[in-house]
């Protein structure tokens, strides 16, 4: 066994041998199921011009070390695409690794008015339907889709065209796209084997994340598969000369952990979630490194490091897969929020503020998981925090009031266990530019 394999067999080990952790630990009742469940992160191929196949294995030994099962391979147009796509595969293959790859067309960028234009995706497909690292669902290779709901493949209704497209005359294949269209209108697209809901990873208005988006496409779909969304942010800051991109969706109210525990309360409806993203850096949404070619987005991205949610991630990742949140072993202090007030004018931003800036507070959210109770206090300047916590995780908000730098402690017994200063988590009322980008931090 190698040593990736041997790695990912003491951590499953590790957490499943951990159990319930109490009441405490434990956000609400949950029945655990047999079925199978299956994290997924997506992946945008547009943003890997300059990797090699050791990027690849960066980003595959990471992912699966938290519990992701497969990436999710949105490809578009560019040319380049299927080298790196096969440089994915190549990797996966050569890391003796069970972490999986399918493709999901990108149908914002591919073309599909003729059947013609489905060579394009049948070619993309064809060399992978028996690959090792191919992610299998119900015996069939899976493939996906961002959008498409406007494509005819050169047919009468959209649900010939993608038939025509991937399904008749073709290996089997399992498909679960993304359309965006109104879920009375399933019944009528028997193409289909399932949706995914890319919408149902953000509230799409000034409100807390629910689940009737959810409900919405499980009331339609009957038997098929459902795949949610997930996601921990959004924020694009494009304008009318580029991708003409600028506005913001609601991540306060601790928008991840908020959304794993709405699926993990539902799971005995979901068989998988898509983590939306793993490195899509123009829209804010990167849990993964930041590295590759970025879409130019470095104004809002570079400096505002993701990775302190993939630890975090493998705690809702545990329970949405076994239905029991798992022991807390040591404390962590998770922190994330905007650097720069929300009211803040920038009159050199030729793009301006972005759409809905009103939908989110000036504050820290801060997640604290503690193995045993404890004192966490959080600060920024004047604002300050202080609460005795007991065991399990606890959610806390402060607000930002002026310039200041984070500084977060867990005492316990009147002994500090946990200092955490994060370098460069300063709130500043000056931004250079427009920027509702988080910065994220963790404790070690």
């Amino acid at each position: 066994m190698n040593r990736l394999a041997l790695y990912l067999a003491f951590l499953l080990r590790f957490l499943l041998a951990s159990g319930f952790p109490g009441d405490a630990q434990t956000p609400f009742g949950l029945e655990a199921t047999v079925s199978q469940k299956f994290v997924i992160a997506h992946f945008i191929v547009g943003n890997t011009y300059p990797y090699t196949i050791n990027d690849w294995n960066q980003d595959i030994v990471l992912a699966a070390s938290k519990g992701i099962d497969a990436f999710a391979l949105n490809v578009g147009r560019d040319p380049w695409q299927p080298f790196r796509v096969a440089d994915a595969y190549a990797a996966a293959k050569s890391l003796g690794s069970s972490f999986k790859l399918f493709l999901s067309f990108d149908m914002s960028s591919l073309p599909c008015a003729s059947l013609g234009d489905a060579t394009t995706l049948r070619n993309f497909m064809e060399p992978y339907q028996n690959h090792p690292n191919q992610f299998m669902y119900n015996g069939k290779p899976f493939v996906s889709t961002f959008a498409g709901e406007s494509c005819r493949f050169g047919a009468g209704s959209l649900n010939d065209g993608w038939n025509n497209a991937l399904k008749s005359g073709q290996p089997a294949i399992y498909f679960v796209p993304s359309f965006f269209v109104d879920p009375a209108t399933f019944p009528s697209m028997p193409v289909m084997d399932g949706a995914f809901q890319w919408n149902s990873a953000w509230p799409m208005g000034n409100y807390d994340i629910n689940f009737s988006p959810d409900s919405s496409y499980l009331s339609k779909l009957g038997k098929r598969s459902y795949m949610a969304g997930v996601s921990p942010w959004f924020f694009t800051h494009y304008g009318p000369d580029t991708y003409n991109k600028n506005w913001i969706y609601r991540g306060d109210n601790w928008l991840f952990a908020q959304r794993w525990e709405l699926l993990i309360q539902n799971r005995n409806s979901i068989a998988l979630a898509q983590i939306i993203t793993w490195n899509d850096y123009g829209e804010s949404h990167y849990i993964g490194p930041i590295h590759g070619a970025q879409p130019n987005s470095q104004s809002w991205v570079t400096g505002f490091d993701h990775q302190g949610w993939l630890d975090l991630l493998v705690y809702y990742i545990v329970a949405f897969k076994t239905g029991q949140y798992p022991a807390i072993s040591r404390d962590r202090i998770f922190l994330w929020g905007r650097l720069y007030p929300a009211q803040a004018t920038v009159s050199s931003d030729r793009v301006g503020r972005p759409l809905n800036w009103q939908w989110t507070q000036d504050s820290v959210w801060a997640i604290v998981l503690l193995k045993a109770p404890g004192q966490f206090t959080v600060s920024c300047g004047s604002s300050k925090k202080s609460v005795a916590l007991s065991a399990g995780l606890s959610k806390l908000q402060l607000p930002l009031l002026s310039t200041c730098t984070v500084t977060a402690s867990i005492f316990r017994n009147n002994i500090s266990v946990v200092a955490f200063n994060p370098s460069g988590f300063q709130f500043r009322a000056d931004p250079p530019t427009y920027n509702f980008n988080a910065f994220v931090a963790s404790s070690p």
